[in-house]
């Protein structure tokens, strides 16, 4: 074994171990869910109901887990497996311990249905040299083991044969082998592919081919904390072939590059490998021009240099330089391509700086731009003006903006990332610009696609999102793939399976990423957040929140503190991802003046590189997202392509390809992230396959049959299970598997048996391992106790054989002592030698020769005597063949009469099926225009309902208009309030303010009081000083009047203040009056507008009824029609029957009369051909004498004559064998027709099948109606519910009607207190004065008051407004009294609207009422309707048992019947054999005989000419007297033999003779007991005829019935009555399955006598062979004379010379009707074209039928033992008719022979060869007629067919309307439930409103007793502390106020009134 075996084959030694067969099955061995190690193996010991205790077998700890949690275990067979879908446990264990048991023993390819699975090794393998490509090239996947080669193999020989385009797709992690594995399939294809006709073109296309990939790997891979050689992009390399599978040339596309990677490096990572290879491996000179520096000072490789081991840079370098030669790429391009790369590693190490007095950026030093803009060839100044302030457009006008320092930064690494991206673009259009430039075309192509894996990190970003977004679109193709895939398989196999669309699984997570629109998916919302100028990446996420938040695909992170801003579940997990930078991403921005300064420079490379300036978008984007400006956002030249929606457009171009294409699937593995090879993480893999789609292809192989075995395999495996299942001899392997599957006792829901293999659920394999190694153990156990008997009993025989030899030893050694002494035995010894016995011996020699010679002579006559009976035996052949077809004509007359009888009986039968149909016609007729004139009635009730609602829907709108400008005023008024409220705050503060300057100014005149009292005291001390201080006393008396003014002015301003905000107060009341109104008109608006919803959901409900009565009426319209349609179908069906049957009528009297003249000339002929015999015979013996005579003469002539009648015999045996080919074909012809016949058959039987299927349907709806009449039951107990409800709502009404009394009581209580309230204010207006002082306290009290109770501030606000009122007039308290009458109004109004709404629910409930009454009365009738359906349907059922059990008796007796007649046929054919064995027997002793005979004349010669030469022979008398007597005895008992033997030949004929009477007289019996069985058969026919007519009677009265029930339930309301419908729709289903079930019936009696018919026609043909063996034998018999005549006929040499001349003659015209036959022959063939054209055509009709007839097949069961049965007969029968053909053939042979000796014959021959050619065309015509009945019945079944899913389709649509009314009940029941809790609503608001006056009114009267006693408490303060000065003036006021109320009290006396 070499190295390459071990990695490819490995060891599965193991699997065959019987130890571990014999550990696996006495262990229930399972896996148990680890942590470490994923699973790990344990034994279970013991089940505690869900939970059980397993023993690991490593550690031996006993653990209880859960059942859920615990693996099956595969057998040890499926050890190591190459195809993991092939294990029977399919499982996350299992496939784990697979790949790691695979990967340990150093395999690392393992297949997984369509997948590859691909497990790093981490180190080098000898599997991909020369030879293993050799080996691989040209085999097929399963003849050699998994590799990558086998499915780039596969993969190209299936584009060449199916030139199709083929796809290899190779997905995985970072370093799992992706670009590896992409390597070695470029590899191989280019070995395997290359032409060798041009070596040098193809050579360089090659070597491109293989060195683009370094190219590409020095650009875009990089090393990773993961891999050394990561790609950083994913690529489609598409490699392009010729018609010859010649390389032609090749495309790669590349996705997803990795640009962030060019302007950062991460720790332990590298940037991309081409700055490295240019930094280590430039030379000075290139370092020079292009401006090359150290590691450490370019800022992009800020980590420094990183090696990789085992890789030089220089190397590379220089590796990657040829790659360039290699691929044609110029000097000048390479040059400028560094340049770039240079230049980008320049943009770099560009520094900005922030001015001082400003956030500008600035540039210190320009030497890094210096440099960039020298390598790119553009000018320095530009560059730096543009990256620092750039030109933005702002509206039509271009700006200079200042950028900042992060903007600058932003745009250099933007641009470096932009050129790179560029560059890299330009390189793969140039590599695929060089593989592309060979001239041949290319005809397919085989696609490699090479992209990152699913990925899964903590946080993921906008380019997770594409990558995993790509994998779910290409797990969706794998999954339509392999459902493609299984779907082929199973129709392949003829299995049944409900396919599912697994690709359908991953559509919900695809379209959230990709669905435009309704709602938009993640990536439209990206693109259309690019597009407004606010947006930022908070707003995007909530943006999708919004749109995406209910998908069931989307999540929101559950913690507030985690970092994910939402969350997809893809197929492999859930997956956080974070939205920063989203935005600039997708956009991808650009600084557009630096980028047109590139597409400006003056190297021609940078220019070509920024071509496309269109496509950019720019700086001025971003900077209208952040600085708001609308006008910024408009682009140059229409709308910018973000990356979302190119990447979106690439991957739909990729995926479109890959559906185009055969696809194959590789799946890269990473097994460590060590990189150490022989590890394996089982967590890490198992993550990886769960990601990579493998564990989802075998989610989807459980789905179905993963398992699928050979029938030859099963059996050869499995049969030791069933060992008596399958019987002896051959059998075939599909049926043997179905005996051994029967004899398992499977579940029929585990396996399916197809064409070929037989295929198995998940888990079945391995139960039938454990009972096979149960077997297996058992059968091994007792074959070694039976060998160790047989090995003790051999021993015990040896040793018995060794002691019988032993005694036998000693026998002989005695024997041989005696007489060794004994003198006798020496003489005896010595004399033998001596005697003349030994010359005797010589004389017999002598003899032996001379008999030797006699023999020869002998010989020689006898083959003469042979060719003589040989001709003989063809005369007879043909004597037989005229019999034969005299028969066939009798017969064929027979036939055509009987086939009259019977169209003239089915022609009756169909004239009275007719008469029936016409009268149901009629009457159909007749209820059709009742319907339309029922339906005339509805439309005009309908019209007049619609005028109705028209007139309510204005009415409705109006009223809607009106109450959308109520709510515009409401709206008005509450903004006025709140701007008074805001006034009226204002106020109140300026009103405080002033206070406080009052109080300061009465403190001033306290002050200047108390200095006038002290001045006036001085005034009277110092008289003298009196002069003096008058100017002082002036000027102080000037001042306070001045002060006084200033106080009165003062207090008219507060005066007039308090005015202004009573005022105010009352305007707050009038505007809370106001909407205490409009809430009124509100409440009637809404009161109205129920009441018009009410009435408009009565007009609704009437309407629904007249559209249910409607629909109903349609319903039964369109049944009636479709009846009326199927009437007249039938109707043209049978007149077509009628004109075929009359047709075909015509056609058989054509063919009798034909027949009748074909017989009348052919015994004309016979009568001619007997004649010329006779004459022929008396000429042969008149002719005898002289022929004797002649005799010797003509027998030389004879023989040259026989030479040349054998050259005619030649010629003639050609024209035969032609002949025969024309039978072959003909016979041919019949077979494929006879084929025929079998599909139809079969079409029929599985028409039954689909019966059987109606009737299970038929079965579901009765199940439907009883969930139906339960949802019913379920529906009352409901309404008896809401019935409980509306007496609750009753007696709640009655408790708020008892509390609005109360409420009225209250409230007259509140108005005499209010009365009582206005003489307490008329008796305290003359004590206002006192309130005055008094009024801050008022104040301060009223603002505690409105913060401790907020509710009441209404009510607050009416009193101190009231308060206002009484300082000043008394007409305030008048408009008090008139605030409270409103308000008593106001309350009024209220309560009667309250009432209003009370009587209006009141009477609704009573309505309510009503209709529940009248709704429990037509459930009631309902029901009872229901009671009568069941029992008619009983009734039905069980009259269907009756007739079931009918049919049942009727099989059973004709399967008696026919054993009894296949008992009679064995036992008539044992008969015909014996009889045929004693005729051959017969044969051969009369053969010998014969021989004897001539034995003894020739011997009687010998005797006769020895006794004459005795003399000089010189023998004794004695010896010849000897022999001679010898000689007649051996005579005597051949002739005593010959007489035994003909009287054994006697006796057997005697036995024949009695045979045959015994057959007739058998089949005489067998045909009048089939004659009664059919009369008996007829009266049935016509009795279940008669039940079927009154089966339809009973149906029409049901359905009129029906119509009645129907007319009863319209009152109904939607619900019950379309519940109604249902069941009766259902009724009509299951009446119009039973119609077609008898249909059906009938035709399977029809079938059935076909059968009896084919049945006859066989017995007919049994009896044609008997009868063609007894002419044989009458032939045999003439044969005899016909041999004497023959030796006669042999002499005449004249005669043969006539002869000869005539059979020239004959051979002329022999030829020339052969010319005729070759014409006929071509006219068969063009009508044999045709005949195969029309058979085509009925195959792709007969195709499309057994497409629906599938189902049909499960009826058949029963039939198939009956036709097998017959199978089995006419196989018989076709074996006989092979040995009658045989034998009919031999006879042909000796005909042709004969045909060179006698002219007549010949032509005879020739009229024969004719008839049978007649014969079979009328065969033909015959097939040709049975085939257009067979495409008859293939229609009428069609139309059956047709009808029965119309009937499908029916009781889908009567499904779909139950689900409607139940889903109206629903809502109705929901309608009732919203009304009753608005009702109770109501009552709450109208409990809550009068609670709410209750406290208002207490409210109101605590406010009452507190202005009281504050009233009095200000009357004293006012007594007490005003001094005299201030009563005075307050006296005065008080007179006025007292005048004033003196004058106004009159006023509200009449409104007290």
């Amino acid at each position: 074994m070499t190295d390459a075996d071990k990695f490819l084959y490995g060891d599965r030694s193991g699997g065959s171990n019987p130890l571990a067969q014999a550990d696996w099955s006495t262990k229930k061995l399972v896996w148990v869910p680890s942590e470490k190690l994923g699973f790990e193996a344990g034994s279970v010991k013991e089940e505690q109901g869900d939970e059980c205790v397993v023993e690991l077998t490593d550690s031996g700890k006993k653990v209880t887990i859960n059942k859920d949690d615990i693996q099956k275990m595969n057998p040890p067979k499926f050890s190591k497996v190459e195809d993991m879908a092939e294990l029977t446990c399919l499982n996350e264990a299992s496939v784990l311990h697979n790949l790691k048991e695979r990967y340990y023993s150093g395999l690392i390819y393992t297949y997984s249905g369509l997948f590859c699975v691909v497990v790093n090794p981490y180190k080098y393998l000898p599997i991909y040299s020369e030879d293993i490509v050799n080996m691989y090239k040209g085999k097929k996947r399963h003849e050699m083991p998994p590799h990558i080669y086998a499915i780039t193999d596969t993969a190209y020989r299936s584009m060449m044969q199916d030139r199709e385009d083929q796809s290899i797709l190779c997905t995985g992690e970072s370093g799992a082998g992706k670009t590896e594995n992409t390597k070695k399939v470029i590899q191989y294809l280019a070995h395997v592919a290359s032409s060798f006709k041009s070596k040098k073109d193809q050579g360089e296309l090659e070597k491109q081919l293989l060195q683009a990939n370094p190219i590409l790997e020095a650009f875009g891979n990089a090393k990773t904390v993961k891999n050394d050689n990561s790609s950083r992009f994913g690529k489609f390399i598409r490699i392009n072939f010729d018609v010859n599978g010649y390389i032609v040339g090749a495309n790669i596309e590349t996705y997803l590059l990795e640009k962030s990677r060019a302007i950062r490096q991460a720790k332990d990572e590298r940037s991309f490998h081409i700055f490295y290879y240019m930094l280590t491996g430039a030379g000075d000179k290139l370092r020079s021009e292009l401006c090359l520096e150290d590691y450490s000072k370019y800022r992009f490789l800020s980590n420094g240099k990183v090696t990789i081991p085992g890789q030089q840079d220089t190397d590379m370098f220089t590796e990657t330089m040829d790659a360039f030669q290699i691929m044609s790429i110029p000097e000048d391009e390479r040059i400028g391509l560094l340049k770039v790369m240079s230049a980008v590693l320049q943009l770099g190490n560009m520094t900005f700086k922030k001015e001082r007095h400003s956030d500008q950026a600035s540039m210190p030093d320009d030497t890094a731009a210096q440099k960039a803009c020298h390598l790119l060839s553009i000018n320095v100044t530009d560059f730096t003006r543009a990256i620092l302030s750039p030109r933005i457009k702002v509206g039509r006008d271009y700006v200079q903006k200042a950028q900042t320092q992060e903007q600058a930064e932003f745009a250099v690494e933007a641009l470096a990332k932009a050129s790179y991206e560029r560059m890299f673009r330009w390189l793969v259009m140039r590599i695929n610009k060089a593989l592309d430039k060979t001239k041949r075309q290319g005809a397919s192509f085989i696609g490699i696609l090479d992209i990152a894996g699913f990925e899964i990190f903590e946080l993921n970003s906008f380019e997770q999102l594409c990558i995993n977004y790509t994998n779910e679109k290409l797990q969706q193709l794998f999954n339509h793939t392999m459902f493609i895939l299984e779907q082929e398989e199973y129709q392949r196999e003829g299995i049944e399976w409900s396919f599912i669309d697994f690709g359908l699984d991953l559509q919900p997570c695809i379209d959230l990423i990709e669905k435009p629109a309704g709602p938009p998916g993640i990536l439209a919302l990206l693109d259309e957040e690019c597009w407004f100028p606010k947006a930022t990446d908070k707003s995007f996420v909530e943006k999708v929140h919004q749109e995406q938040g209910t998908h069931p695909k989307y999540q929101r992170p559950k913690k507030l503190k985690d970092n994910a801003d939402f969350c997809i579940i893809h197929y492999a997990g859930k997956v956080d991802y974070k939205a920063d930078e989203w935005l600039m991403k997708n956009m991808d921005p650009l600084n557009e003046c630096v980028a047109t300064l590139f597409n400006q420079s003056t190297d021609k490379f940078t220019a070509d590189l920024w071509r496309d300036m269109d496509h950019i978008v720019g700086l001025d984007k971003v900077a209208g997202m952040a600085d708001s400006m609308h006008g910024a956002f408009k682009t140059r030249k229409g709308m910018f392509r973000t990356v979302g929606q190119l990447y979106k457009e690439q991957l739909g171009n990729l995926m479109t390809t890959l559906r185009n294409t055969n696809p194959n699937f590789v799946r890269c593995i990473i097994p460590n992230h060590e990189k150490k090879a022989g590890k394996l993480e089982p967590h890490l893999v198992l993550d990886q396959l769960r990601c990579n789609g493998v564990l989802e292809g075998i989610r989807i192989c459980r789905q179905g049959f993963p398992n699928r075995v050979v029938f030859q395999e099963f059996r050869q495996r499995y049969e030791i299970l069933t060992p008596n299942a399958i019987p002896k001899g051959f059998m075939d392997g599909k049926q043997a598997c179905v005996l051994m599957i029967k004899a398992l006792e499977l579940d029929s829901n585990l396996f399916r048996i197809g064409q070929s293999k037989v295929f198995f659920r998940a888990g079945v394999l391995a139960h039938l391992e454990e009972e096979r190694d149960m077997k297996i153990t058992d059968v091994i156990i007792s074959f070694q106790a039976w060998c160790r008997g047989y090995v003790a009993r051999k021993a015990f025989t040896k040793r018995q054989q060794q002691l019988t030899a032993m005694k036998v030893i000693q026998r002989n050694c005695v024997a041989y002592l005696k007489l060794k002494n004994w003198q006798w035995w020496r003489l005896f010894t010595k004399v033998k030698p001596l005697l003349q016995v030994t010359r005797q011996e010589e004389d017999m020699l002598a003899r032996e020769e001379e008999l030797v010679k006699v023999k020869e002579r002998q010989q020689l006559a006898e083959e003469q005597l042979k060719e003589f009976e040989s001709k003989q035996q063809q005369l007879n052949a043909e004597k037989l063949a005229l019999q034969e077809q005299l028969q066939a004509e009798t017969e064929l007359c027979a036939e055509a009469e009987e086939m009259r009888a019977r169209l003239a009986a089915k022609k009756q039968e169909l004239e009275e099926i007719l008469h029936d149909l016409e009268s149901r016609l009629e009457e159909e007729e007749e209820r059709a225009t009742q319907m339309h004139a029922e339906k005339k009635k509805m439309q005009q009730n309908i019209t007049d309902l619609e005028q109705q609602l028209d007139e309510e829907e204005a009415a409705r709108q109006k009223l809607q208009m009106e109450k959308v400008t109520m709510d515009a005023k409401l709206k008005k008024l509450a903004d006025d309030f709140m701007v008074l409220e805001d006034q009226n705050s204002k106020l109140s503060k300026e009103k405080k303010q002033f206070e406080e300057r009052i109080s300061e100014f009465t403190t001033n005149l306290a002050e200047e009081e108390e200095k006038s009292k002290s001045l006036q005291k001085l005034k009277n001390k110092h008289e003298a000083m009196i002069t003096d201080l008058e100017d002082r006393l002036r000027k102080e008396e000037k001042v306070r009047q001045e002060l006084e003014k200033n106080r009165r002015k003062l207090e008219g301003d507060s005066s007039e203040l308090n005015d202004q905000i009573a005022d105010l107060h009352a305007q707050i009341a009038e505007l809370r009056a106001q909407l205490a109104k409009k809430e009124e008109e509100l409440h009637a608006a809404l009161a109205r507008i129920e009441e018009e919803a009410a009435a408009k959901n009565a007009a609704q409900k009437t309407i629904r009824e007249l559209e249910a009565q409607i629909s109903e009426l349609q319903e039964d319209l369109e049944l009636e029609r479709q009846a009326r349609a199927k009437a007249e179908k039938n109707r043209r069906d049978l007149g077509e029957e009628l004109e075929a049957l009359k047709t075909e009528l015509e056609d058989t009297l054509d063919s009798t009369a034909a027949q009748q003249e074909l017989r009348s000339k052919r015994e004309t002929e016979v009568t001619q051909l007997k004649k010329s015999l006779e004459e022929e015979a008396k000429i042969h013996e008149q002719q005898m004498a002289d022929m004797r005579q002649k005799h010797n003469q003509a027998f030389e002539e004879l023989n040259e004559q026989l030479e040349q009648a054998k050259r005619n015999k030649v010629s003639v045996e050609k024209t035969k064998q032609a002949l025969e080919s024309e039978l072959n074909e003909l016979q041919i012809e019949m077979k494929t027709l006879t084929q025929g016949k079998g599909d139809s058959e079969h079409r029929r039987k599985k028409a039954e099948a689909q019966v059987q299927e109606l009737q299970v349907k038929y079965a579901e709806s009765e199940r439907h109606r009883q969930e139906v009449a339960d949802k019913i039951v379920k529906m009352q107990l409901e309404l008896d519910n809401v019935n409980s409800l509306l007496s609750k709502a009753e007696g709640k009404n009655i408790k708020s009607s008892k509390d609005l009394a109360s409420t009225e009581s209250h409230l007259q209580d509140a108005q005499a207190l209010l009365q009582e309230e206005t003489r307490q204010k008329l008796a305290l207006s003359t004590r206002l004065r006192q309130l005055e002082d008094e009024q801050n306290n008022m104040r301060e009290m009223l603002e505690e008051e409105e913060e401790n109770k907020k509710n009441i501030e209404k009510q607050v606000i009416t009193l101190q407004t009231q308060l206002a009122d009484m300082k000043k007039k008394l007409e305030q308290e008048t408009l008090s009294l008139e605030g409270a009458e409103e308000g008593r109004k106001r309350i009024q109004r209220e309560f009667d609207s309250v009432m209003q709404q009370l009587e209006e629910k009141t009477a609704a409930y009573d309505k309510l009422d009503k209709t529940k009454i009248r709704l429990q009365q037509e459930l009631d009738d309902l029901i009872r309707d229901q009671d009568n359906l069941r029992q008619t349907v009983a009734n039905l059922e069980k009259k269907q048992k009756k007739f079931d059990q009918m049919l049942a008796e009727e099989k059973t007796i004709s399967t008696q019947y026919a054993e009894e007649r296949d008992k009679a046929e064995a036992e008539a054919r044992e008969k015909e054999t014996r009889a045929l064995t004693l005729a051959r027997e017969l044969e051969t002793m009369s053969d010998l005989k014969k021989e004897l005979d001539r034995a003894n004349k020739l011997l009687k010669a010998e005797m006769e000419g020895l006794v004459s030469s005795k003399d000089d022979v010189g023998k004794s008398v004695h010896e010849l007297e000897r022999s001679k007597r010898a000689m007649e005895q051996q005579l005597e008992e051949m002739r005593v033999q010959v007489e035994e033997l003909e009287d054994e030949l006697q006796a057997t004929e005697d036995a024949k003779l009695r045979l045959e009477v015994n057959m007739q007289a058998m089949k005489a019996q067998f045909d009048r007991d089939l004659q009664a069985r059919d009369e008996q058969g007829e009266e049935k026919r016509k009795q279940l005829v008669k039940q079927v007519r009154e089966m339809e009677v009973e149906l029409e009265d049901e359905r009129r019935q029906r119509s009645l029930a129907l007319s009863s339930k319209k009152k109904l309301e939607m619900d019950l009555g379309e519940l109604g419908l249902q069941i009766d729709a259902a009724n009509k289903g299951r009446d119009e399955a039973l119609k077609q079930l008898k249909k059906l019936q009938s035709l399977m009696k029809e079938q059935m006598k076909e059968l009896d018919e084919l049945r006859l026609s066989r017995d007919e043909l049994i009896n044609g062979g008997k009868e063609t063996e007894k002419k044989l034998k009458a032939m045999e018999a003439d044969a005899l004379h016909i041999q004497e005549d023959l030796a006669t006929a042999e002499k005449l040499k004249r005669q043969a010379q006539s002869e000869r001349d005539e059979l020239q003659e004959a051979i002329s015209s022999n030829n020339s009707k052969n010319a005729l036959l070759a014409d006929e022959k071509r006219r068969l063939e063009a009508r044999i074209t045709q005949l195969e054209e029309e058979l085509e055509e009925e195959h792709l009709n007969t195709e499309m039928v057994n497409d629906r007839l599938k189902r049909m097949a499960l009826q058949t069961e029963q039939l198939t033992t009956e036709v097998a049965a017959e199978r089995s007969s006419s196989q018989r029968l076709e074996g006989a008719r092979s040995q009658l053909d045989r034998q009919n053939k031999e006879m042909k042979l000796k005909l042709q022979e004969l045909e060179g000796t006698i002219k007549s014959k010949y032509k005879s021959s020739i009229t024969t060869l004719e008839a049978k050619i007649a014969q079979l065309e009328e065969q033909l015509d015959l097939e040709s007629k049975e085939r257009q009945q067979a495409c008859r019945l293939n229609r009428r079944t069609e139309k059956k067919l047709k009808e029965v899913m119309l009937q499908v389709d029916d009781e889908r649509r009567n499904t779909e309307q139950f689900k409607d009314q139940a889903e109206k009940t629903n809502t109705r029941m929901r309608q009732l439930k919203r009304q009753l809790e608005e009702a109770e609503e109501e009552v709450t608001r109208a409990n809550a409103y009068r609670r709410k006056l209750q406290r208002e009114l207490d409210d109101a009267a605590e406010s009452a007793d507190v202005m009281n006693r504050e009233v009095s408490t200000l009357k004293s303060k006012l007594r007490r502390d005003m001094p005299f000065n201030i009563t005075r003036t307050m006296n005065r006021s008080g007179l006025d106020s007292d005048e004033d109320v003196d004058g106004k009290p009159e006023a509200p006396e009449p409104a007290a009134d």
